[in-house]
């Protein structure tokens, strides 16, 4: 499950949208399947400035804590507060309403450095 018209980073998060405006950002399929029920999110709020490689974020699940990574340096304009109630959405829909934030580069181009389906197919099942 690697939507081709997604990018992607090395860390597992998904990109939508191609940065001449906000961009959706989830985790894939693959870490919410490594992480297995997740139980808890935390994110940014509207406002905050993510930087590209750098944490913003966890995911709990009962096996473990992970880092959530901005694949974008940027501002956070929108978050996805469903997950407070429902965090368990992510593992059912990691593309569709398992959306974690909306984030609006600060450098449109840099959503062509993110890797395309091919690259994180060769790189999760390598």
């Amino acid at each position: 499950m690697i939507p081709e018209e997604l990018r992607y980073t090395a860390e597992h998060e998904w990109v939508a949208g191609d940065g001449s405006g906000p961009v959706r950002v989830g985790i894939t399929h693959f870490a919410q399947e490594a992480l297995g029920d997740i139980v808890y999110v935390e994110l940014p709020d509207e406002g905050a400035v993510v930087t590209a490689g750098e944490s913003f974020g966890e995911v709990e699940s009962t096996k473990s804590v992970s880092e959530l990574y901005a694949p974008v340096t940027g501002t956070v304009v929108a978050r996805n507060d469903k997950l407070g109630d429902t965090p368990e959405v992510i593992n059912t829909d990691p593309y569709g309403v398992g959306w974690l934030v909306e984030i609006t580069p600060s450098d449109p181009k840099s959503i062509d450095g993110l890797l395309a389906a091919a690259a994180y197919r060769e790189l999760t099942e390598g």
